[in-house]
């Protein structure tokens, strides 16, 4: 059974974490999608300077500080990878790499990315283009698939549908060192588009192509339009009002997502808007 919850957050930066918050002091049912690390951009951080109250310390003390805090509150992050967020008009369906959850409304708190979108991807997205392996791996039973990864995280992904498919084409994009199974076809080459006709066909890269039934793009983040069909966007941004509300109601979004400037206390602030608007939101559902 599909469990249906309040809110469904997704991020786990400080504007995802702050909306957990209070959601949590207001004793609604929530779930928080992200990673335990909360923020890649967070534990980077050298120094903070600008968060009030937390002058001088590095991102990783400030790791330690939401850690004790979230124990106390029995907050847990769930960690899963959303893939698709469909608006069903009273409520809205999340996708996520391990399974299917349903809330009454969603926080965006995704970040941003500065990954560009491949030539070719908004085209065939759905056509041969997918961003989950676990979703739409047997669409590629007996067929050739493609991988092009961001992360070597995603290596486990290729293994599991070297199972799956006849053949298994490998593209990383980052230089660490690509650990797969013999039998995956690992190619070190960049990327330059995505072609087809009806549907996606080819990988085009710099020096070679690869002719395949399916292309799976894997990015620690989608772009917000690609996660959640129909949201406005203002140029590379989730566009939102002063409440956090996006065009679609029930729907919020804060933080680096909704725009500069991509600062912590900022986006801890938008998050804490957000949970309240969305609070408020669910009260006149009643």
């Amino acid at each position: 059974m599909v469990q249906r919850y309040d809110i469904a957050i997704v991020g786990s930066g400080p504007a995802g974490l702050s909306a957990s918050l209070n959601a949590c002091v207001r004793k609604k049912k929530f779930i928080i999608f992200g990673n335990k690390n909360y923020s890649d951009k967070l534990i980077k951080a050298v120094k903070i300077n600008n968060y009030l109250g937390l002058s001088g310390k590095s991102g990783v003390e400030f790791k330690n500080e939401i850690d004790k805090q979230l124990s106390l509150m029995n907050i847990v992050v769930t960690e899963e990878k959303v893939n698709t967020v469909f608006a069903m008009g009273s409520y809205f369906i999340i996708v996520s790499d391990k399974g299917t959850y349903e809330a009454k409304t969603v926080i965006l708190a995704t970040g941003i990315s500065f990954e560009g979108a491949i030539d070719g991807e908004k085209e065939y997205l759905g056509r041969g283009i997918s961003y989950c392996v676990t979703c739409d791996a047997q669409l590629c039973k007996n067929k050739v698939s493609t991988i092009i990864s961001y992360s070597s995280k995603y290596e486990t992904e290729a293994e599991f549908l070297l199972g799956i498919s006849s053949e298994v084409f490998y593209v990383p994009v980052y230089k660490a060192d690509v650990k797969v199974n013999s039998k995956i076809h690992v190619i070190k080459d960049k990327v330059i588009s995505i072609e087809g006709g009806y549907k996606a066909a080819k990988v085009q890269l710099k020096n070679e192509s690869i002719k395949t039934d399916y292309v799976f793009i894997l990015r620690d983040r989608i772009s917000p339009i690609q996660l959640v069909p129909g949201l406005k966007m203002n140029e590379n941004h989730i566009a939102v009002d002063r409440l956090m509300q996006t065009n679609i109601k029930g729907c919020f979004a804060a933080g680096d997502a909704v725009g500069k400037p991509y600062q912590y206390i900022k986006a801890a602030g938008e998050g804490n808007i957000a949970a309240l608007s969305a609070i408020e939101y669910l009260q006149s559902l009643k």
